[in-house]
């Protein structure tokens, strides 16, 4: 019997966990979109087994200006399916870590967000998200809830791989400057996320990189480490309007993470290291 379960094993963040699990020699189950359809309760009850320790769903809606116009499909993904993950790891005793994300919150604030602020999205797919995070607390499911923001990994459709292609095939970029988070390597998201099952910790913590920047930061940082000499130019949100609003100010804060885990590493250093490794 697998120990471990991911769901939504081909995405960005499923695809570490599997990398992660494979490394250390954990059993584990990887299940795809096209093996585990998380919306059917019947595919659920047959994937989570009796015996399974935890549940990793990394499945989820993840086209944000895509859940404007389809609210109900993102919601089935990103909100009842959570409940019912939740209510199959009840069933099995088995412990369900989740992924929820920064546009929960509503970008206003001026310092960074802790876990217990008040949920309060802006765009729909801010609101199924939240939606999930509510059905989880509520379930009484043994429970892992992690947000984290800005996810980019060296697979995968990233703002970090598509930026590196950008700046060395274009002579010039203009970037978003107004929008302020914290980059999230998949990598450490994964193997914190374990390091925090692994100390028992439940409940909701916030795993990022270290540090904060604008889009346009992180652009410039992509430029300088590949060594491209692409002019990019600062713009504004309302230059680039997009069918879902974007928060202005998501940085999350880390430090009940950090109190378990220790400091985390910079963004430029983790960003760094992965264009090296992804060359």
């Amino acid at each position: 019997m697998a120990e471990f379960l991911v769901t939504g094993a081909g995405g960005m963040l499923g695809r570490s966990w599997v990398e992660r699990l494979g490394r250390e020699g954990l059993p584990h189950v990887a299940a795809a979109r096209s093996d585990l359809d998380i919306t059917d309760d019947a595919q659920v009850a047959n994937a989570v087994l009796p015996g399974t320790r935890f549940v990793i769903n990394c499945a989820a809606w993840t086209d944000v200006d895509g859940a404007e116009s389809n609210p109900e499909g993102a919601d089935r993904v990103n909100g009842f399916a959570v409940g019912t993950l939740a209510g199959r790891c009840e069933e099995v005793g088995a412990t369900l870590v989740h992924y929820s994300t920064d546009y929960v919150f509503a970008g206003d604030a001026t310092s960074p967000y802790p876990t217990q602020e008040a949920r309060a999205p802006l765009n729909v797919y801010g609101q199924t998200k939240g939606h999930g995070e509510s059905v989880l607390e509520a379930s009484g499911a043994d429970h892992l809830l992690i947000r984290s923001s800005w996810l980019y990994a060296k697979w995968g459709k990233n703002f970090v791989m598509t930026m590196r292609d950008l700046v060395q095939s274009r002579p010039s970029l203009r970037v978003v400057d107004d929008q302020r988070g914290r980059p999230s390597s998949c990598d450490h998201i994964a193997s914190a996320s374990l390091a925090l099952l692994r100390n028992g910790e439940r409940g909701i913590f916030h795993v990022c990189d270290g540090g904060e920047c604008t889009w346009f930061d992180l652009a410039s940082h992509i430029r300088d480490a590949v060594g491209s000499s692409c002019h990019i130019d600062p713009c504004t949100t309302e230059e680039f309007p997009r069918p879902a609003p974007r928060p202005a100010y998501s940085v999350l804060d880390l430090s009940k993470t950090e109190q378990v885990l220790g400091p985390t590493e910079d963004w430029r250093a983790r960003v760094t290291a992965l264009l090296v490794e992804a060359r």
